[in-house]
């Protein structure tokens, strides 16, 4: 790691954040912390000194930021500055607690980490940009990791057949498959590109970006998963078990598969697993399926409709 200039020269609050999320081996965890973070050096301004924050600055903005966020993200965003707050003070980059004069919001405990089909449903609707319609709805019907669809380019793709040929966790090559509402727009959203990145940037490519992940046509880079992470959570936000995450909907159809009979060997061609223990956390059967089952084989109700 690159050395820092001394205290009484002043930290960037560029660098400061640079460095502590270096410090944070876990890849998820990063990603969410940098989404926090990225905010603060935008807003504070990449030269500010890290030194300066204080609780009058750092209470007034969070609040302003996150206050009407619902308390899972609202959380989420607290924990990420009060981590990053507490590092900075170990270098002694930073005196003080900027983030003392907030607390943490109760929320009502959610055990269930797939969506609704309804939710689902509300999501693909929504009034979004083509390439996030897109995205969420390969994601959906393809069961795969957000990382396999994005690193998916032109060349991987069979339309005709609705499948792409992914790289799964591990290095495997193999063949997902989607449905209708991915096969509709995808057309669109291709534009008639044969080669490059599947899902790009709303921007051009900066210099430093290799050339497997820029489309030669436009000039644009391949989507990033924090991008596309942090594009999910603010359409999901007002949603009443929003924000969600790109997980959840692998999680969502998976579950909704088992809940509709789909076999232990078909679960595990949609999902990649090659253990059958990794994927018993998917068949978990939601509260919505549970009370329709009871439902559709409630004998008194059966008799009712004769």
């Amino acid at each position: 790691m690159s050395s820092l200039p001394a205290r009484a020269a002043g930290i960037r609050l560029a660098d400061a954040t640079r460095t502590f999320l270096g410090t944070i081996a876990a890849v998820n965890t990063r990603r969410a912390y940098a989404s926090a973070l990225d905010r603060m050096v935008r807003d504070f301004g990449a030269d500010g000194d890290v030194g300066l924050l204080n609780p009058d600055r750092v209470s007034g903005w969070f609040d302003y930021v996150w206050g009407d966020k619902a308390p899972k993200t609202y959380n989420l965003r607290l924990t990420a500055v009060s981590a990053a707050c507490a590092y900075w003070r170990d270098q002694q980059w930073l005196t003080g607690d900027p983030v003392s004069r907030l607390r943490a919001r109760p929320s009502a405990p959610d055990n269930s980490k797939a969506m609704t089909a309804a939710e689902v449903a509300e999501l693909l609707g929504m009034d979004a940009a083509l390439r996030e319609r897109v995205f969420w709805s390969m994601l959906y019907e393809s069961a795969a990791r957000a990382e396999e669809i994005l690193n998916l380019d032109i060349e991987d793709l069979d339309t005709v057949n609705r499948c792409a040929t992914v790289t799964r966790k591990g290095g495997a090559r193999e063949v997902i498959y989607w449905q209708t509402g991915t096969a509709r727009p995808l057309p669109r959203l291709i534009a008639g590109r044969k080669s490059g990145p599947l899902f790009l940037t709303d921007r051009k490519a900066k210099p430093s970006v290799a050339k497997t992940d820029t489309d030669n046509s436009t000039g644009r880079a391949r989507l990033s998963y924090r991008r596309a992470a942090t594009l999910l959570e603010e359409h999901t936000e007002g949603m009443r078990r929003g924000p969600f995450t790109l997980h959840q909907l692998r999680h969502s159809r998976l579950t909704h598969a088992a809940e509709k009979g789909a076999s232990t060997p078909m679960l595990m061609a949609l999902s990649g697993h090659t253990s059958v223990r990794s994927l018993v956390k998917y068949a978990k059967v939601s509260a919505e399926a549970l009370g329709r089952w009871q439902a559709e084989t409630d004998p008194a109700a059966r008799r009712r409709s004769r």
